[in-house]
């Protein structure tokens, strides 16, 4: 394979000219809240009719085995890509890991058929000569020998990052001794494809849409953050990974070269201008959230990503006919990019929920830091929805600050309210929808728009993936070498899993999130925590009810009360004389908070605002717009906590 190109790129960043803000669509209504509760359901069946051999469109595929698609003819889409599977695996394993033990068994054949599957010679090679980096496989798990765009560099990455996720967390159930699955399982998986990544990064090959040899931002990306999961994972199974070290800082040095100075190339060795959805798919799938705001991994809240956002999305806006008219700063239709012409080119709906993704996770971002930074480079993405946006950083307790992330949220459920909109009234989604009308095209059922949904759902309510360590390795070294390391390929021979996982009993995953509101006035910060308390992964009730705490800090004097109304009964139908009181047991004067623990129906949502009540009786509402809020409906989720500021 040909070198990589190390053509210097490193221009600095220059801002855009300030343009005027346009009108801010409406504030995405509980439809979306309500969408999204059922949509997830349906998503997470779309997945698994998808994999065999309980699928429903997959009882003829090897158990574990990943179709893209049960679509059998223009397209035919019944195959495996190593890509779009891993993906898939990587939502579910997450899901498993909060709550939906279920899926266990999806996950342990799963990640069994990867064993298997990378010990097949295909035309990219053998297991230690080229072939993990074969896309697609045949359902059966044979080779595909037919003429394809190969090899694609992405899929052992991808994999690699979902197997360590997996295994991570045998690693903490190490007290009921899995750490020997994780060991004697999951590494030897994992090794072989860090092995490839760290001998291969430094070649060309197809992009994630298979039409450009070359090199791929998304593709580089992906494979910076697996070697250095990677290499804390051997460390975490008693070995180590000395290429994931050597390699790891090379290509995030190469990354940098995708930066333009005002938006991130795709490729190198296109002739397109480069403006591609794979950006935005880089940023989401490297996305860490105990990272910072950092441009050399270009996360979500960067300077680099929020400028590149814009100029990816707007590049959309005179090529769809469904766009028309619509202005900057307000959500389109997102394709994989503007000249594309597969199918005629039209907006994907994962393209498009990558474009909400990479905004929830900015939002993520700027509330765990307590501030945003604007600079020249992103001005005129805050500036298309904030008009008097300037540079500077503001604190999370000022205005601006409140304003804008509002403006962000409001600007991020608009591009799911498309998805929501073109979706059919089933809830299925197919690969594209129609850039003239909105129907659906292409593939049916595609499995990767299933698993977007559902990721970007997460995010949207802060439910985050693990760290994977981006705080110790986003030092872009002083010069950048194109070299390459070799690792240690066998075969992964065991595949036995425990017939019981036990997890576990009464884990707590603890999320936090920004409540904004339309208007901008304030922004408060939401802490859900999440109790599960299944004990065994072989079985999952979701509960009817879930106990939902609702925390509120509010300076108070003493006579002075706090309630909460809704539009549910159980708060009182907005109707103040039935809402509901919330205690002031913990209150003290560095920590004013009010409570109360109310027994909700789960998947419901609702709208609801806090109340003071003075001592003559008298009413005071906290500012508009309605607050809104989902009970979760997930496996195993008894309570939550929705943590509030008084506005």
């Amino acid at each position: 394979m040909a070198p990589r190109l190390w053509t210097a790129l490193y221009a600095l960043s220059f801002g855009h000219a300030a343009v005027a803000a346009p009108q801010l669509a409406p504030r995405a209504t509980g439809s979306l809240d309500t969408w999204l509760a059922s949509e997830t359901t349906v998503a997470r069946q779309g997945i698994l009719d998808n994999i065999g051999s309980s699928g429903t469109y997959a009882a003829s595929v090897k158990p574990g085995i990943i179709i893209a698609s049960p679509s059998t003819d223009s397209p035919d889409y019944y195959y495996t890509w190593t890509r779009d599977s891993a993906l898939t695996m990587k939502v579910l394993i997450d899901q498993f890991k909060n709550g939906d033990t279920s899926l266990l068994t999806v996950i342990e054949e799963y990640i069994s058929s990867q064993a298997y599957i990378q010990t097949v010679s295909n035309p990219s090679g053998s297991l230690s000569s080229g072939g993990l980096g074969e896309p697609k496989f045949n359902i059966d798990e044979t080779a595909y020998t037919g003429s394809w765009g190969r090899p694609q560099r992405d899929g052992p990455a991808l994999r690699a990052t979902a197997l360590i996720a997996f295994g991570q967390w045998l690693i903490m159930l190490q007290s009921n001794g899995y750490t020997t699955q994780a060991t004697n399982i999951v590494w030897p998986i994992v090794r072989n494809d860090l092995s490839y990544v760290a001998q291969n990064w430094n070649s060309s090959g197809y992009d994630l849409w298979e039409e450009v040899s070359g090199e791929s931002f998304f593709t580089t990306a992906v494979q910076h953050r697996a070697l250095v999961e990677g290499s804390k994972f051997a460390s975490q199974v008693g070995s180590s990974c000395s290429y994931c070290d050597s390699q790891a800082p090379q290509v995030l040095c190469f990354l940098q070269s995708f930066w333009t100075g005002s938006y991130t190339l795709a490729n190198f060795g296109s002739s397109r201008t480069g403006k591609d959805a794979n950006t935005l798919l880089g940023s989401i799938h490297t996305f860490d959230p105990e990272a910072a705001c950092d441009d050399t991994t270009f996360q979500p809240c960067s300077s680099r990503a929020l400028a590149n956002h814009k100029v990816v999305t707007d590049s959309f806006r005179s090529v769809y006919t469904v766009n028309s008219g619509i202005a900057e700063g307000t959500a389109v239709s997102v394709g994989r990019y503007p000249e594309d012409s597969y199918y005629n080119g039209n907006p994907w709906y994962l393209c498009t929920m990558a474009a909400a993704e990479l905004l929830y996770d900015a939002l993520y971002q700027w509330n765990k830091i307590g501030s945003l930074t604007i600079n020249s480079v992103s001005l005129a993405f805050f500036q298309d929805m904030y008009s008097s946006a300037a540079t500077g950083t503001y604190s999370s307790s000022s205005a601006t600050y409140s304003t804008i992330v509002s403006a962000v949220k409001t600007y991020a459920d608009g591009y799911m309210s498309i998805v929501e909109k073109y979706a059919m009234t089933n809830g299925s989604m197919s690969e594209q929808f129609s850039k003239s009308d909105g129907s659906q095209l292409s593939a049916r059922d595609l499995t990767w728009s299933y698993a977007a949904l559902i990721s970007a759902n997460n995010r949207r309510n802060s439910i985050v993936p693990a760290a994977w360590g981006e705080t110790s390795a986003s030092s872009v070294p002083a010069t950048c070498v194109a070299t390459s390391a070799t690792g240690t390929y066998s075969t992964a021979t065991s595949t036995s899993w425990p017939a019981t996982l036990t997890s576990v009993s009464g884990a707590t995953t603890t999320t936090t999130s920004a409540t904004t509101t339309a208007t901008g006035t304030t922004t408060s910060t939401s802490t859900t925590k999440t109790t599960t308390t299944a004990t065994s992964t072989t079985s999952c009730t979701t509960p009817t009810a879930v106990a939902v705490t609702f925390d509120l800090i509010a300076t108070t004097y003493y006579g002075e009360n706090i309630k909460i109304a809704g539009s549910i009964s159980q708060l009182g139908d907005w109707d103040t004389d039935n809402a509901i009181a919330l205690s002031a047991e913990d209150y003290t004067s560095s920590d004013n908070l009010w409570f109360v623990d109310i027994d909700l129906p789960a998947g419901t949502s609702f709208e609801y605002k806090y109340i003071r009540v003075e001592s003559d009786g008298s009413i005071e509402w906290e500012s508009d717009p309605n607050r809104s809020y989902t009970v979760p409906a997930a496996c195993a989720t008894t309570a939550v906590t929705e943590s509030d500021t008084w506005r």
